[in-house]
């Protein structure tokens, strides 16, 4: 099993909208892949991030590392062009590959 993992980082200004935005349109876009079987989304509690900033952590779980390949080359980039600009230079966010074992 593939988690494949992303970690964002939001102004605490912006968290409810950017909150929103992904549990209603990024989560179910991703999952209408069909590469992906199920999600989890967590909010970071400790450590605690720097003043004014929230941390997340959406974590999707996928079959094998070719499934996630195949994701990555037809979904990724198009997702990724799709991020609405109101976040950019707001929202960092850091992507991480796991496999289960």
């Amino acid at each position: 099993m593939i988690i494949y993992i992303i970690t964002t980082t939001v102004k605490n200004e912006l968290e409810q909208e950017w909150l929103q935005w992904v549990k209603e349109k990024r989560i179910p876009e991703i999952l209408n892949t069909g590469f992906f079987k199920n999600h989890q989304i967590y909010k970071v509690k400790l450590p605690t991030n720097l003043e004014g900033e929230v941390t997340y952590i959406v974590q999707y779980e996928c079959e094998s590392m070719d499934k996630y390949t195949a994701y990555a080359e037809k979904d990724y980039k198009k997702l990724q062009a799709e991020y609405p600009s109101k976040f950019i230079g707001k929202v960092t966010t850091a992507r991480t590959i796991m496999e289960s074992m």
